[in-house]
């Protein structure tokens, strides 16, 4: 589900569900979602999954960037997972 940006890039939507979800993107917060691997965007307490792409688009217009790597090394151990 594509993120949309107002033309000025200050406010996102999603749609989730048929439910649009809208957030200025200073308040949008990306987390890694540990299970899928994949980026997360939380739009006003939802849970939006979103491209890398998308990630970093909000970055650029100074989402709060939260994400982190979840492929290398398992939790306790010091060598990486091949």
């Amino acid at each position: 589900m594509p993120l949309e940006f107002n033309s000025d890039h200050t406010t996102c939507t999603a749609v989730v569900d048929g439910i649009p979800y809208s957030s200025p993107i200073t308040d949008v917060v990306i987390t890694t979602n540990d299970a899928t691997h994949m980026s997360e965007a939380n739009l006003r307490g939802q849970q939006v999954p979103i491209t890398e792409a998308e990630a970093d688009a909000l970055t650029v217009y100074l989402a709060q960037d939260r994400r982190h790597h979840t492929v290398g090394v398992e939790p306790g151990e010091d060598s990486p997972v091949l």
